[in-house]
C-alpha cells in the first residue's frame, strides 16, 4: 500500500515541480514569438467576425484577447513528459525497487491515455498555431469548425476500433447496480459519440483558472477511483496530469500570464476521454465532470433555439457558453471561476462515491 500511494503522489509532485520550472523558458518564448490570437474570437458558434455578439464585446477586453499567448497547454503536457522520461531512466542508474516502480507507462493501462495525450495536443497545437499565424482566408481562426470535428470524430474511431478490436472491449458499466451492458459492435459509435461530447466540453477554456481548477478535479477524481479499483498506473497517470494542470494554474489565475488554448484542451479531453473507459467511469462521467457537461449544453441549447426560433427569440442565455452569461449578468470572473471550483469540487466527490458503491 506505501509503495503504491508513494507511486501516485511522487510523480505528481515531480510533474508540478517541472512545470513550475520549466514555465518562465516557455513564457519567454510565448512573447518573444507574439503567440496570441491575431483577430476577435466568435461566440455562439459564428463563422465570422461580424457575428459578434455586442454582449460578448461588451464583457470582454480585445486586449486580453490579442495580447495574451495562447499555447500555455505546452507546459501541461511538456512537464507530463519530463516526468514520465526521468522517471523511465532513473532506475538505469539507481536500480532499486522503489525507483523499478516508479515509472507509471505501462503497456497494459497507461500508453493509451498518454497517446491521446499526445496526439489531442499536437493537433490542438497545429489549430493554434493557424490560429496565431495565418493572417486571412480560411484558417485565420485556426481549422474550420467542421475540420476540427472531423478531425477528432476520426480520432475516436481510431481509439474506438483499438478498444474493440485490440482490447475486446465492448461493455459498459452501469454505477450502482454493478451491471455489464454489453454493446457488442455499437461500441465504436457509442464511445466516438462520447470522444465528441467530451471535446464539446472544452468550450468551458474561457476564463482565466475556469478550465485549469475544473480539470484538475476530474482528474483527481479519476485518480481516486482508479486507485481503488487497484489500477494504479492509471491512478498515478491520472494524477499526474492533475500536477501538471496545477503547476499551468499557478501562471493561470487571474491575471492570467497564458491561456491553455486547443494544445492543452484537446490534449486533455482525448485522454480523459480514453481514462473513463479504462476505468468504467464512463457513464459517472456527467457527475465527475458536471461543470464540463452544463457548459458544452449551455452552448448547444443556444446554437440550436437560434437556429430554429431566430437569433432575437432563440436567445436564452446572453451569451453562450454559460460562465460568459453570468459574466454578461454582472458577476466578476474571479466569483465564476470560484464557484466553478467549488461545484466541480462538489460533484468529482459524488462521483467517487457513486463509483465506489
Amino acid at each position: 500500500m506505501e509503495l503504491s500511494l508513494i507511486k501516485v503522489f511522487l510523480p505528481t509532485v515531480l510533474t508540478f515541480a517541472f512545470g513550475i520550472f520549466i514555465t518562465p523558458i516557455f513564457s519567454s518564448l510565448f512573447y518573444k514569438y507574439k503567440m496570441w490570437k491575431q483577430t476577435a474570437r466568435h461566440v455562439d458558434g459564428c463563422d465570422d467576425n461580424s457575428c459578434m455578439s455586442p454582449e460578448f464585446k461588451r464583457i470582454h477586453n480585445g486586449d486580453d484577447e490579442l495580447h495574451t499567448p495562447r499555447v500555455g497547454g505546452i507546459i501541461i503536457w511538456m512537464s507530463i513528459c519530463l516526468s514520465a522520461l526521468v522517471l523511465f531512466l532513473i532506475p538505469t542508474f539507481f536500480p532499486t525497487e522503489l525507483s523499478q516502480k516508479l515509472n507509471f507507462v505501462s503497456k497494459n493501462q497507461t500508453v493509451l491515455p498518454f497517446i491521446g495525450l499526445l496526439v489531442g495536443a499536437l493537433l490542438g497545437l497545429v489549430n493554434d498555431f493557424l490560429t496565431i499565424y495565418v493572417k486571412g482566408g480560411t484558417f485565420i481562426n485556426g481549422f474550420p469548425r467542421r475540420y476540427m470535428i472531423s478531425f477528432v470524430t476520426l480520432s475516436g474511431i481510431a481509439f474506438a476500433c483499438w478498444f474493440y478490436f485490440k482490447l475486446g472491449d465492448s461493455e459498459v458499466l452501469i454505477p450502482i447496480v454493478h451491471k455489464l451492458l454489453d454493446l457488442g459492435i455499437w461500441f465504436i459509435p457509442f464511445f466516438v459519440l462520447i470522444f465528441l461530447a467530451t471535446f464539446s466540453s472544452g468550450v468551458i477554456d474561457g476564463i482565466d483558472g475556469l478550465a485549469g481548477g475544473v480539470m484538475a478535479m476530474v482528474f483527481a477524481s479519476l485518480s481516486t477511483i482508479a486507485f481503488f479499483q487497484n489500477q494504479i498506473d492509471i491512478a498515478a497517470f491520472a494524477l499526474v496530469v492533475a500536477g501538471a494542470i496545477l503547476a499551468f494554474l499557478w501562471f493561470n489565475i487571474p491575471p492570467a500570464r497564458f491561456w491553455m488554448g486547443e494544445t492543452g484542451m484537446l490534449g486533455l479531453m482525448f485522454s480523459l476521454t480514453i481514462i473513463v473507459f479504462l476505468t468504467d467511469t464512463v457513464l459517472i462521467l456527467p457527475i465527475i465532470g458536471f461543470p464540463l457537461v452544463i457548459t458544452a449544453a449551455s452552448s448547444a441549447i443556444q446554437i440550436i433555439s437560434k437556429k430554429i426560433r431566430g437569433p432575437v427569440k432563440g436567445k436564452i442565455f446572453r451569451v453562450a457558453p454559460l460562465h460568459h452569461h453570468f459574466e454578461a449578468i454582472g458577476w466578476s470572473r474571479e466569483k465564476i471561476t470560484m464557484r466553478y471550483w467549488i461545484i466541480s469540487t462538489i460533484f468529482a466527490i459524488l462521483g467517487v462515491i457513486v463509483a465506489l458503491i
